[in-house]
C-alpha cells in the first residue's frame, strides 16, 4: 500500500471512521462498514476500493482529488465509481472531467449524481442517506447516513407467527421502520447549516468543522466566510446528544498544540470526553 496521504481512524461500536481534514488544504473521510466516503480533497490509497461518495461542495480542499480517484480505479480496472455532488456543480464537474480526459489522454469513467437538500439516496436496504442544506460561500450540504430496521407493529406483538404470517400473506403490513442515525457529516457550514439539521445533533457519529479556534477570530467574521467558531460549540454543547463528535477542518493558522489548548480552555470536559480532536 503506498502511504500518499495521512489517514487517522478511530473505531466506534462497529463503525471504522477514517479520514483527514485542515482547512484550505485537504478534507476526506470514509466509513468503510458502510461503503461509503464523504469529500474528495485528496484520496489515500487505502480509501480507493470505496466507489461510493458525497461530495459537500465544490471548493477544491474537497474535490481536487475527483479525478485522480476516478484514474485510479480505471487503472485498477475496477468499476465506475459513483460521486454526488450539489446539483448546482454537477455540470462543471464533469467539465473538469472532460479536461483531464483531454490532458490524459485516458478515460475516465464515473456517473455523476446531482443531489440537494431533501433528497434520500438509498445505499442499500438497510441504509439511506438524507441529504440537508448546509451553509458556506459556495453551494453546500451535509449528509446524515441512517440505518433502517424493521420493527413490528405494537398490535401485532401478542399474536403467534402462523398469525402475522398469515397478514403478511393477506397484503398486511406487520411492521414500522425505524431509522438510526448512525453518521452525520456536516462538511464546511457556519451554525445556521448545523441547526437547520437537528439530526446531526442525534447521530452516533458527527463530523464536523471547528475551522477557528482563537479568539482573536471572532465568530461573525468566522460566520462571514461560512465557518463554525469555537465559541459556537460551547453556545451548543446542551444540544449535542451524539455519542462521538469528530472536530476538524482546523486552519492552518493554528498548530496542533493551539487547537488543544483553546479547546480544553473552552471545554475542559471535552463534552462529557465524546469530543475528539482530529490533529
Amino acid at each position: 500500500m503506498v502511504d500518499n496521504a495521512p489517514v487517522n481512524s478511530i473505531q466506534h461500536k462497529d463503525l471504522t471512521i477514517e479520514g483527514y481534514s485542515r482547512a484550505a488544504v485537504q478534507t476526506y473521510w470514509r466509513i468503510p462498514e458502510l461503503k461509503v466516503g464523504f469529500d474528495l480533497g485528496l484520496q489515500p490509497w487505502s480509501f480507493m476500493g470505496t466507489d461510493r461518495w458525497f461530495v459537500s461542495h465544490a471548493h477544491l480542499d474537497h474535490i481536487v482529488a475527483l479525478p485522480v480517484y476516478v484514474a485510479r480505479r480505471r487503472m485498477m480496472k475496477m468499476s465506475p465509481p459513483t460521486v454526488y455532488l450539489p446539483e448546482e456543480v454537477v455540470e462543471d464537474a464533469g467539465r473538469l472531467l472532460q479536461v483531464c480526459m483531454r490532458l490524459d489522454r485516458g478515460r475516465l469513467p464515473c456517473k455523476l449524481v446531482p443531489i440537494a437538500a431533501g433528497d434520500e439516496i438509498e445505499l442499500s436496504r438497510e441504509l439511506v442517506v438524507t441529504v440537508s442544506a448546509t451553509k458556506h460561500t459556495v453551494p453546500s450540504l451535509g449528509f446524515v447516513v441512517w440505518e433502517r430496521r424493521s420493527k413490528l407493529k405494537a398490535e401485532y406483538r401478542d399474536l403467534s407467527g402462523d398469525q402475522i404470517r398469515d397478514i403478511r400473506l393477506g397484503g398486511g403490513v406487520v411492521t414500522d421502520e425505524i431509522r438510526i442515525p448512525r453518521i452525520g457529516y456536516l462538511g464546511d457550514s457556519s451554525p445556521p447549516g448545523l441547526d437547520a439539521c437537528p439530526d446531526m445533533y442525534q447521530a452516533e457519529v458527527l463530523i464536523m468543522e471547528i475551522t477557528f479556534v482563537s479568539p482573536r477570530h471572532r465568530p461573525k467574521q468566522t460566520h462571514k466566510f461560512g465557518h463554525i467558531h469555537l465559541d459556537d460549540v460551547v453556545a451548543r454543547a446542551h444540544r449535542f446528544n451524539n455519542e462521538l463528535i469528530i472536530a476538524s477542518h482546523f486552519s492552518t493558522r493554528y498548530h496542533d498544540q493551539q487547537v488543544q489548548h483553546y479547546v480544553q480552555k473552552a471545554l475542559p470536559d471535552m463534552l462529557d470526553g465524546r469530543l475528539k480532536l482530529w490533529l
